[in-house]
């Protein structure tokens, strides 16, 4: 479902800021892997999920998704084949619409555009029997203003919203790092049942290292715009925190720096 063959990605070339992002990542997702990423500052993981989206071209490389080259594509006809939910819980939206109102924008995306009514009565209850299973106690605000709702409100329809018309490749870009705990733990349960029930593959970057073990069926670690570690099936379900950071350190020969993520253990 996803093809990433070896990318190069430098910002600021031939100056004294220049910073490789992406150097050599090769990459092979099939249909219905849910991967976690996972790496320290710097890694390219927020690179690689933006030359997928195609925010930026890579210097040279290949991407593809579902057979289709999209290295040369550009974002805005690529978006037909993703999905995907930011960190910043007011991304994604409209906040000064209504929450039926952005649903009914997420299922028209990639259709042709027409003069019809709005939204039908038949959508708004399907919208309704869709935002009961979030437990959220949103099903009776259809005519909110999203703007107007918590950052987990908000997170939790916008992953309705990427996943409404079962996107090729779904992207998660540390969607829960801004949310307090709790709350992030009812957005990951969500993500993970949305996910499963739909058979979507899905690339979730987390700065979180118990959450990268906890979910998915594969694990990846990044460094310095590679993928040092790849984990998956049953080594993946019997990995400790302890063991990552012990294949991190074989593979890089140093210590994990990074405060943010080696905290999050």
């Amino acid at each position: 479902m996803l093809k990433i063959t070896n990318p190069q990605k430098t910002f600021n070339p031939g100056t004294i800021n220049a910073k490789t992002a992406l150097n050599g990542l090769n990459l092979t997702l099939n249909e219905g892997d849910f991967v976690t990423v996972i790496g320290g500052n710097g890694a390219g993981k927020s690179t690689m999920l933006n030359a997928i989206a195609g925010v930026w071209k890579p210097d040279y490389g290949t991407i593809a998704i579902d057979g289709v080259d999209v290295t040369n594509m550009p974002e805005h006809k690529r978006a037909k084949f993703l999905g995907r939910v930011f960190q910043d819980p007011m991304k994604g939206t409209a906040p000064d619409m209504e929450i039926a109102e952005n649903l009914a924008i997420a299922a028209r995306r990639g259709t042709k555009r027409k003069l019809i009514k709005g939204i039908k009565k038949l959508e708004l209850a399907q919208y309704k029997e869709l935002l009961a299973t979030l437990e959220l106690g949103l099903e009776d605000r259809l005519s909110a203003k999203l703007g107007l709702l918590s950052g987990g409100q908000r997170q939790a329809i916008t992953l309705l919203m990427a996943t409404l018309n079962r996107p090729k490749l779904l992207l998660l870009d540390e969607h829960t790092a801004a949310l307090d705990p709790k709350t992030a733990a009812k957005v990951l349960d969500i993500t993970n049942r949305l996910v499963t029930e739909n058979q979507l593959t899905t690339l979730m970057i987390t700065h979180n290292m118990h959450d990268a073990i906890a979910y998915g069926n594969r694990l990846i670690m990044m460094h310095e715009g590679r993928i040092l570690v790849d984990v998956s099936g049953e080594d993946k379900k019997n990995l400790s925190i302890s063991q990552l950071l012990g294949l991190f350190e074989q593979a890089s020969g140093s210590a994990m720096a990074d405060d943010k993520l080696v905290l999050s253990k």
